[in-house]
């Protein structure tokens, strides 16, 4: 069984972040190992509180990590400040695991801050050029593009953009976009491929980001090649979204188990 990492916060609603990847790993047949950069006070409705986990104890994950296990691969997602995106910066040329996928979390659907305005440019300048993909949504296509995103092609022009930092690849999720389905694009080796699925009405869609971005991961991790990780990951997280569990009295969570049958 292939061993994935990932690098993000914790939610302690479960929707996302840590908590998402774990399942997500899990459920596409990854053995799912974790480094906590920060603890959130989160549920359905809102982000509260959060609070960043000392830098030596991070790296201290870190080194325990890939000390012991053989990482195939390699997801961060919360990575709020400055230091904190440096040292996994730091920990990863150090390790240099076959693939990293960096999921650029900035804010939440409650409009929290999740990536402080200094740690941007230490993100595009330091660990984005380490990325073998890197997976914003929209909004964080915007801030990194610097752009107005309303239309596909507004996308692709962003993430030809987003390239010139460094990474090897950029998938521009649609899910924001005004359009009838759900569509990623992916900016690849000078070429576009699109990722198309159904546009699901639910208001459950927290932690897709992240559930979408560690369902790569674990594909890249189990030796498919790009295309194959994200379309593969395609299926899964519109699988998710489609059976995505009504709890929380706001945004609930995607189904990551949606294959097995749920107890009644």
């Amino acid at each position: 069984m292939k061993q994935i990492l990932t690098i993000a916060g914790s939610d302690s609603g479960g929707g996302a972040g840590i908590q998402a990847d774990i399942k997500a790993i899990s459920a596409n047949g990854g053995f799912a190992m974790s480094a906590i950069t920060s603890v959130t006070a989160q549920n359905s409705v809102a982000v509260t509180e959060a609070f960043d986990l000392p830098i030596s104890l991070i790296e201290a994950q870190l080194d325990a990590v890939f000390t012991d296990f053989d990482v195939a691969s390699v997801k961060t997602g919360m990575l709020s400040s400055s230091d904190i995106v440096k040292t996994v910066t730091r920990k990863l040329q150090e390790y240099t695991p076959n693939s990293i996928v960096v999921d650029p979390v900035m804010i939440s659907k409650s409009k929290f801050s999740l990536l402080k305005e200094e740690a941007i440019n230490s993100l595009k300048q330091e660990l984005i050029p380490l990325a073998t993909l890197i997976t914003p949504n929209i909004h964080e296509a915007e801030l990194l593009a610097q752009q107005e995103i309303q239309t596909v092609e507004d996308a692709k022009k962003a993430a030809k953009s987003i390239a010139e930092l460094g990474c090897k690849a950029v998938l521009v999720k649609g899910g924001h976009l005004e359009n009838e389905k759900a569509t990623d694009v992916l900016y690849y080796e000078g070429d576009w491929s699109f990722f198309e699925s159904v546009w699901v009405e639910t208001r459950n869609t927290h932690g897709t980001g992240c559930t979408y971005s560690a369902a790569i991961a674990t594909n890249l991790g189990q030796g498919k090649n790009l295309i194959d990780a994200i379309q593969t990951a395609k299926e899964y997280i519109t699988g998710a979204i489609q059976n995505a569990l009504d709890i929380g009295n706001g945004h609930g969570p995607t189904n990551h188990f949606y294959k097995m049958k749920s107890s009644k």
